[in-house]
């Protein structure tokens, strides 16, 4: 049985941000960095090198797959912000109609600069994610 390939790592999120270029894609991620933290309500831990999440899960599958992974996060990726908000299978559409510019993966927002959407509605989409996400597995702050 393979394992996560992504993992919690001792890497400070907020140092890892500094080396991130271009500067305005740096800007936004600080302010992502807050925004989930605030929302959440979980502190930031690096998994791998460019994913920052927030929260995590232990999952177990009807395959008997099991591990743990974030609940939410983001990573500064050169072509765009990608936003990680679990789970990837519900039905978002409603909320997501609000948010802006944006293109839609499985559990993955592309986002090319916060000023194309509307935070507000991308806080209610974390909230969300989280509850449904802690309704089907418990989310917690991975030290318990």
């Amino acid at each position: 049985m393979s394992t996560n390939k992504t993992t919690p790592t001792g890497i400070n999120p907020r140092d890892f941000l500094k080396t991130v270029s271009p500067a305005r894609r740096q800007s936004d991620a600080f302010v992502l960095l807050d925004l989930f933290e605030r929302v959440s309500g979980y502190l930031p831990v690096m998994w791998g090198p460019s994913i920052i999440g927030f929260g995590q899960y232990h999952y177990r599958y009807d395959s008997g797959r099991e591990g743990d992974f974030l609940a939410t996060g983001f990573s500064p990726r050169k072509a765009n912000l990608v936003l990680y908000i679990m789970p990837g299978y519900q039905d978002y559409s409603a909320i997501l109609d609000r948010l802006g510019k944006h293109k839609l993966g499985k559990s993955c927002l592309y986002i090319n600069t916060l000023a194309d959407i509307d935070l507000t509605v991308l806080e209610e989409l974390i909230k969300t994610g989280l509850t449904d996400l802690n309704a089907k597995w418990s989310v917690t702050d991975g030290r318990s």
